[in-house]
């Protein structure tokens, strides 16, 4: 079996949904501009059967497409946004925990009192 294939097989549900649902809203967009899918497979560059998979949500049609199925229906603006590093949730309270944990070492480090200094003692001008 070929990496390609594991990851399709093992694609979440979640996933599968979304692009289910993306794939069927892609086609509802065709419908309303009164476009035939050979018209629209056209102007994607792709055959019919992979307009078909597309707008059935099949996640083995490539990124591309999707992706000019949307720029096509005047929807691809806020496709760069989706991965958003600002909009990353998990890695923005990753690095806040992380900052959390700094500050609590150097809290405990500054506690326990200043570092003797070698050589003198406090209050000898040496």
């Amino acid at each position: 079996m070929s990496k390609a294939s594991l990851a399709l097989i093992s694609l979440p549900p979640e996933v599968a949904g979304s692009l289910v649902t993306l794939g069927e809203r892609l086609a509802v967009a065709r419908l309303r501009r009164r476009e035939s899918q050979k018209q629209w497979a056209a102007r994607l560059g792709v055959s019919v059967p992979t307009l078909i998979r597309m707008e059935r949500g099949d996640p083995s049609v490539r990124m591309g497409v999707y992706a000019t199925a949307l720029w096509l229906a005047g929807m691809s603006g806020d496709l760069a946004d989706l991965a958003d590093p600002a909009k990353d949730q998990q890695a923005l309270e990753a690095d806040v925990r992380k900052a959390s944990r700094l500050r609590a070492a150097r809290t405990r480090t500054s506690s326990s009192g200043p570092a003797p200094r070698s050589g003198r003692a406090q209050g000898d001008p040496g």
